[in-house]
């Protein structure tokens, strides 16, 4: 142990010594149990060597959230959509100094460790939690973390701000059965399309911790990747605290049922490389005696104890916690700062930019003066929703607020729902009281009356007309009414509402999955449908009818429609379609219908399939759920006191019908996303109008060619051609000419924002090098750039406007020979790709009869006699073909040994005659549940 300095400062305190020396003395000095207990989310306190208290995981997604009134921002993909990283930075900026002010109100409970920003790529808009990504776009994924990220942990050379975690690595894009289901992720999509979104932030320095997803990658939990050791960690030479997701660690033992019990797994996820557990909420006791356990079995050593310490505990150290407060300039931030002018400021301006102008045919922007009477209509009209990642809004100027305040006539305002009563068969009604409960009264009241929104998917929400509060059940069957809005991980207040004859219906609560029902005057829900009670439901006011009469008496309506973030569409929870709910669907076109002048907006987390709105209303707007200014800031769009410039970050389909399965993650072979994507999208990515026009000139290349490591310049000149000023984002796509794998048929290699003002031209020059043009080889296992031309386009979205050619001179990829890996093919079917072993390694396995793979390239020579394929799982065949799956001639056919040992293997050598030359061999199965890890061409012996 390192020996106290001559003034009585221990090396740890040592601010002139290095940080790793620094932190190496302090792990020194703690004991064994001392170190098992770091290990834990609340890590405990040494006061005899003056540690406090230290948890890991504040959230903090678009400001600080769960801790009560702080400013709140644009969700993270409305943030996205300002294509704006230096005002994403100042956001991650100001959040972060809002975390430090509540730290300093409560340094134990608010941790520094804040768990954002979210960079997982959207691949799907079903996803549950679109709403916490920016981009299905990996590059735009990564400068967006990578500005949050930046903002968050501040530019101080020494100390952090706060510490900054990646949320969640790896291959999470589903909800259903997240804990359980396996992304099967190849080689390209792993290293194109999921690995660079969390690259890019680590290789900056600007995150400092990573957190792994509740899934499985390949067969194997997320939490004992190998990927965090292997690449991860390899992008930066700093260390990188890994902390787990809730409860997670329970898992790998528990519902995974990965290792047999929670000492093997507790072991196992450290021998992966996590620090940090999550789990069992506050109390340390369980994964304390679990390391304990796993460390007297002998399963982990005292050194994979003692480098989860080391990492954490340098996190700690880089936010000044063991430093004089006096030397770091965070120290001194008070909860002063919580809401502070600025940050309003700072909050209104993204709001402004994050808004996206979809259709415009000349109805925008309305003049305040001249619009006349003017119909603000819509269950998103006048609320602003907070969503699980949320801060309380420290106010709230909801779009009705806001559009009022800037229009100079009358404003009419009509929400658009069915004013209802409901009554027993005894002719009671169900009636809200102010305390809370929801009781039964022999009369009609208002406390009898509730506003029916209707969400779809057969999902209702009831809001009490007398207190404004909806109803829902508690845990414990009762009925109340209490909430200002649904919320909470179980969101009690919604229910189906079923009809068993035309005039009656029931009520079934989604969270407890029982139906309402009235016994000795009292109201208790039961599981039993028969014994639930037969309700009439009255509109006592048509919300339609109210709403079209409204719009039709208007100059201008304007719909506001979205969704809830708590509901249908939500972590646990992904859609299951695209479309608007009919209720707003059919209020849309029930204005549009009585008013041509509709403008419609639409807030909410994802994008929906409009297909119809585009086609007959003349203007439509997007926004995230937009924070406390989402109201001032659509009303200057919507008058034209603010331009907008918001870009869609990810493709709008037509349909559901577009979209691959939710859970297939081969983008490539699926084609999904709009890298691959091959149809007509609704809108594409990229996509967002402006109230002027830019014209783009010739694109010019610098050179006719470069080489794979050599630098060349793209640049434009932009002109704003219209009558205002303006913002526009200009967006360089390229594509690869030929490749001996399939490309994306477009991918985003830079942008810029240019700010030009009527007539103003402006030069917009791209810088890039060779290697930009990189793919993931899978025969090296490594990038490659491939000698080629490629297709360059600039625009103000992902179609193509002004373009040019560059060729590419990198190099050829070699064949394969040798022992072949299994996984790394390039075409398949009928197959997914699972674990090879508990700790490493990926292997395919046939999930149909007739699966197959396909491995390009591949050289024999005439020397190759036999061939061994490693293969493991259920009986049946494996046959070997040439260049096709069904016709190409059988080079070999291997039988496979039945064996339910998951990781169990068997080597079948089978002799083999063809002839020399490079081939694309098959791979083909027999029935499902055949694995094969690999083929080895060999010679005689």
């Amino acid at each position: 142990m390192s020996i106290e300095m001559p003034n009585g400062e221990l090396p740890f305190q040592n601010r002139d010594l290095p940080l790793r020396q620094r932190v190496a003395d302090l792990v020194g000095r703690l004991t064994a149990a001392e170190k098992i207990a770091m290990l834990h989310q609340w890590q405990p306190a040494v006061p005899r060597l003056g540690i406090g208290v230290f948890r890991t995981g504040t959230e903090a997604l678009h400001g600080v959230a769960w801790l009560g009134r702080a400013t709140v921002f644009p969700q993270a993909v409305g943030l996205a959509s300002t294509w704006n990283p230096d005002l994403v930075r100042a956001v991650g900026d100001v959040t972060g100094t809002e975390a430090r002010g509540f730290h300093h109100k409560d340094p134990v409970a608010h941790g520094l460790n804040v768990w954002a920003p979210v960079v997982n790529p959207l691949r799907d808009p079903r996803w549950g939690r679109n709403e916490e990504g920016y981009s299905e776009d990996p590059l735009l994924t990564s400068v967006m973390g990578t500005a949050y990220a930046s903002g968050l942990c501040g530019d101080h050379p020494v100390y952090l701000k706060t510490a900054p975690t990646l949320k969640h690595f790896l291959g999470y894009n589903n909800e259903t059965d997240r804990c359980v289901t396996s992304s099967a992720m190849r080689d390209r999509v792993l290293h194109e399309y999921e690995l660079p979104c969390f690259r890019g932030p680590i290789e900056a320095g600007v995150a400092v911790a990573v957190m792994p997803s509740y899934n499985l990658v390949n067969g194997r939990p997320a939490h004992l990747t190998p990927h965090i050791e292997e690449h991860l960690r390899s992008w930066t030479d700093d260390e990188i605290s890994v902390v787990s997701d809730a409860w997670a660690p329970s898992n790998v033992a528990g519902m995974q049922g990965y290792y047999e019990d929670h000492a093997a797994g507790h072991a196992a996820l450290l021998r992966a490389g996590v620090d940090n557990f999550t789990d069992h909420d506050a109390d340390p006791a369980t994964t304390i005696a679990r390391v304990t356990e796993a460390l007297e079995r002998g399963l982990i050593t005292e050194e994979h104890v003692e480098r989860a310490v080391t990492r954490l505990l340098t996190l700690r150290m880089r936010l000044g916690e063991f430093d004089p407060p006096e030397l770091n300039p965070f120290a001194s931030i008070t909860e002063d700062v919580i809401d502070a002018p600025e940050h309003r400021v700072l909050a209104l301006e993204a709001a402004r930019q994050s808004i996206v102008l979809l259709k415009n045919d000349g109805l925008l922007p309305l003049d305040p003066r001249g619009t006349g009477k003017l119909a603000v209509i819509g269950t998103h009209a006048d609320v602003l929703y907070e969503d699980w990642y949320c801060g309380t809004l420290p106010y709230a100027v909801t779009p009705l607020a806001g559009l009022s305040e800037r229009h100079g006539g009358e404003t009419t305002f009509a929400e658009g729902l069915d004013r209802i009563s409901l009554t027993t068969e005894g002719g009671r009604f169900l009636t809200a009281s102010p305390e809370g409960p929801v009781g039964l009264a022999e009369h009609w009241s208002d406390a009898s009356a509730f506003d029916l929104a209707e969400w779809g998917d057969g999902v209702a929400t009831l809001r009490s007309v007398l207190t404004g509060k909806y109803v829902a059940a508690t845990a414990e069957g009762a009925l109340v009414a209490e909430r200002t809005m649904p919320g909470e991980w179980d969101v009690r207040e919604l229910f189906e509402i079923v009809r068993p004859t035309p005039d009656t219906c029931l009520l079934r609560n989604t969270v407890l999955d029982q139906y309402l029902a009235v016994r000795d005057d009292s109201i208790v829900f039961v599981a039993n449908r028969n014994e639930a009670a037969r309700l009439r439901l009255e509109v006592d006011r048509s919300g339609l009818a109210q709403a079209v009469a409204q719009a039709a008496a208007a100059d201008v309506a304007i719909v506001v429609v979205g969704n809830d973030p708590h509901i249908n569409g939500r972590e646990t929870q992904d859609r299951t379609g695209l479309d608007l709910p009919p209720k707003q669907a059919e209020l849309v076109r029930a204005v549009r219908q009585v008013n041509p002048r509709t403008v419609l907006v639409v807030v909410s987390s994802y994008p929906y399939a409009l297909v119809w709105e585009d086609e007959n209303v003349p203007a439509i707007l997007w926004t995230s759920h937009g924070g406390q200014e989402l109201g001032r800031a659509l009303a200057e769009v919507v008058f034209g006191e603010v331009n907008p410039s918001g870009k869609l970050t990810q493709t709008w389909y037509r349909g559901v019908e577009a979209l691959p399965d939710l859970l297939d993650y081969d983008i490539i072979r699926a084609r999904g996303t709009y890298l691959y994507f091959e149809g007509d999208p609704l809108y594409e990515l990229g996509h967002g109008l402006s109230y002027t026009q830019f014209s783009c000139g010739p694109l010019v290349v610098s050179t006719g060619s470069v080489r794979h490591h050599e630098q060349f310049e793209v640049s434009v000149e932009v002109t704003n051609v219209g009558d205002r000023p303006g913002t526009e984002v200009v967006q360089l796509y390229g594509r690869q000419g030929e490749s001996r794998v399939a490309q994306p048929l477009r991918r985003l290699l830079a942008f810029e924002r240019v700010e030009l003002a009527p007539g103003e031209s402006q030069v917009v020059r791209f810088s890039l090098h060779g290697q930009d043009f990189w793919h993931w080889d899978v025969i090296g296992d490594r990038r490659v750039v491939e000698t080629s031309v490629h297709d360059l386009w600039v625009g103000s979205s992902s179609v193509k406007r002004s373009r040019a050619e560059v060729l590419v001179v990198g190099e050829s990829i070699a064949v394969r020979g040798g022992q072949l890996r299994a996984e790394r093919f390039d075409d398949c079917a009928g197959i997914t790709l699972v674990d090879e072993t508990r700790d490493r390694g990926t292997v395919v396995e046939s999930t149909e009869a007739g699966g197959w793979i396909l491995l390009g390239d591949v050289r024999v020579d005439e020397d190759v006699t036999h061939c061994t394929a490693r293969l493991g799982g259920g009986g049946g065949e494996v046959e070997l073909r040439l260049g096709d799956p069904e016709s190409g001639p059988v080079l070999c056919t291997f039988t496979v040994p039945a064996d339910p040992s998951r990781w169990s293997w068997h080597d079948v050598r089978v002799p083999v005659i063809w002839e020399q030359g490079v081939r694309n061999v098959v791979a083909v199965f027999s029935a499902p549940g055949i694995r094969l890890a690999s083929l080895d061409l060999g010679c005689q012996s």
